[in-house]
């Protein structure tokens, strides 16, 4: 029982210390999906202006 409750004790020091890291790791790749997304959406929209001077 005792080295159960070392392991619990253990583990739930390492999941506070690791949280913040984690979730800063998950807003930086979301971030980074939205900038791509946003410039892909840029890049289309300049080919389609630069598509309908031409024609």
């Amino acid at each position: 029982m005792n080295t159960a409750m070392n392991y619990l004790a253990v583990l739930s020091v390492f999941l506070l210390l690791a949280a913040p890291s984690l979730y800063g790791i998950v807003r930086d790749r979301r971030i980074d999906r939205e900038l791509r997304a946003a410039r892909r959406d840029a890049e289309r929209t300049s080919r389609q202006a630069e598509f309908t001077k031409v024609a």
